[in-house]
């Protein structure tokens, strides 16, 4: 028999890009990362328009394809089988960080293995000895985009803390992310700190901050 404490609580890894699909502009060109944040493709609001970007030179990335409609020559940098919506454009490598590093993207989604409390990111290396490195173009990604979203599990699968007072790991970036997606919550970095924005369902306040490895502050109250 499953008790109450033991169904599952927060968000699935679909909802979590589902929330961060919410907080996109309209008209917005986006960069999505790889792993949870390539689900947020799948949940464009209505009403909405995003432009999909892939650094390896497309714009206009659609979904991904049916099973057994996969075209080889249409992938995303992850090397995963993707669509091209009416109207995309392909271009070389070096354009399309032309884009990233001139400051035309305006919103990237990406993973994390860490994030401080002042929204340093670290997501490239655990930084051990055998360590595979694999930065890829986030640190371009973080450097040029405008706006620096995380989705994350809360805690590793052993249950350390991801969101820290201070990245132990490599950092891809300092102060550069802006909020955070996890199952448990929406947390933004703000001057003071990790600031709960929204709570998943069946979450408490106190779990949260329990699983945090640094103060979290309760959400602003509304006038």
């Amino acid at each position: 028999m499953t008790t109450e404490k033991s169904q599952a609580q927060g968000w699935t890894r679909e909802q979590m890009a589902e929330q961060a699909a919410q907080d996109i502009p309209d008209g917005a060109y986006v960069n999505l990362g790889i792993g949870i944040p390539e689900l947020v493709a799948k949940f464009v609001p209505e009403g909405r328009e995003f432009i999909y970007h892939t650094e390896n030179g497309l714009l206009g990335m659609g979904p991904t394809p049916e099973p057994g409609q996969e075209d080889p020559e249409l992938i995303n940098a992850g090397k995963k089988a993707v669509t091209a919506m009416p109207g995309a454009s392909y271009f070389h490598h070096g354009d399309s960080f032309t884009m990233i590093r001139g400051g035309h993207i305006d919103v990237c989604v990406l993973g994390a293995m860490q994030i401080s409390q002042t929204g340093d990111l670290a997501n490239w290396s655990t930084g051990a000895p055998d360590a595979i490195p694999a930065v890829g173009g986030a640190m371009d990604l973080v450097a040029g985009v405008k706006t620096i979203l995380v989705i994350s599990q809360h805690t590793t699968k052993n249950g350390t803390a991801k969101l820290v007072k201070a990245c132990s790991y490599p950092l891809t970036g300092k102060n550069v992310v802006s909020r955070i997606y996890t199952d448990l919550a929406i947390i933004d970095i703000t001057p003071e700190g990790f600031r709960l924005h929204r709570l998943a369902p069946g979450v408490s306040f106190e779990e949260v901050a329990e699983k945090t490895d640094a103060p979290l502050l309760p959400p602003v109250k509304e006038a």
